[in-house]
């Protein structure tokens, strides 16, 4: 195990370098990211649960699940894993994919890493759970006891987005879900995964960057203008993918705030 650890820490750093790190969008609507900059940084005290390979899986998963399902659609029957693994390196030019394919692959099993694949319905958290990479807690729970934007006022540019929570029982694997009702209509929400957590008070600072993205090509889908006016952000802490039907999944707690931009 602690090779395998090992792999998959060398791993990580380089599907981090092909932008697995930047979570792409999820299925609620445009990434906040289009719009402008967004980071999340996390406060207080860290989790101290094991967590083993559950990011890297997740990072993985967000990555390639859907290529993954596709190759299955396509090719049929798969005889090993480094068959599936490599049409999956060959099909989006990532080697290391594909490496990281075949180490999850070899925990399984070929049939049973198939049908994990087509069970989990594209929710990289339930996958990971499936392959039994991320904590599974049913009995945890999260509330929200504070949540603001810095400044609440003021002009184009940078606000800071500041959320408090508690634990009395600990979380699962889960995320952290951002919806911000824009003034132009244009919906704008972004999901980050929150690792299990123990027993304790957690915090969530979010970067916006709410000015036009000159890099935005309307061609591609509408771009974010961040017009003078009152903005609606609410925020929701979820056991398992936020809106999820698969087990293991449920919304902890959930706040709303706002902030203006002026003139």
């Amino acid at each position: 195990m602690r090779y395998v650890h090992s792999v998959a820490v060398v791993l990580a750093v380089l599907l981090a370098s092909q932008c697995l790190a930047v979570r792409p969008p999820s299925r609620r609507g445009p990434a906040l990211v289009r719009a402008g900059g967004l980071s999340i940084g996390q406060v207080f005290k860290p989790s101290k649960v094991d967590l083993d390979l559950c990011k890297f899986c997740i990072d993985f998963s967000q990555q390639a699940l859907n290529q993954l399902l596709n190759i299955i659609l396509q090719v049929g029957v798969v005889g090993t894993c480094g068959d599936l693994c490599q049409a999956l390196a060959d099909k989006t030019g990532s080697q290391a994919l594909g490496v990281a394919c075949n180490l999850l692959c070899d925990i399984e099993g070929v049939k049973e890493f198939i049908k994990i694949i087509e069970n989990a319905d594209l929710d990289p958290i339930y996958y990971c759970e499936l392959l039994k990479q991320c904590t599974i807690k049913d009995d945890g729970d999260a509330k929200i006891t504070s949540l603001d934007v810095s400044p609440k006022s003021g002009p184009q540019g940078t606000f800071m987005i500041d959320v408090e929570y508690t634990s009395k029982n600990g979380t699962g694997t889960g995320e952290m879900v951002i919806d911000i009702d824009t003034v132009d209509g244009i919906p704008l929400g972004q999901g980050f995964i929150l690792e299990a957590q123990e027993a304790g008070s957690y915090g969530q600072k979010i970067s916006l960057k709410a000015e036009p993205n000159p890099e935005c090509d309307p061609t591609q889908g509408p771009c974010e203008q961040f017009l003078p006016g009152v903005y609606n952000v609410s925020i929701a802490i979820c056991n398992g993918e936020c809106g999820s039907k698969h087990p293991h999944s449920q919304i902890y707690d959930q706040g709303m705030t706002n902030f203006t931009i002026t003139g």
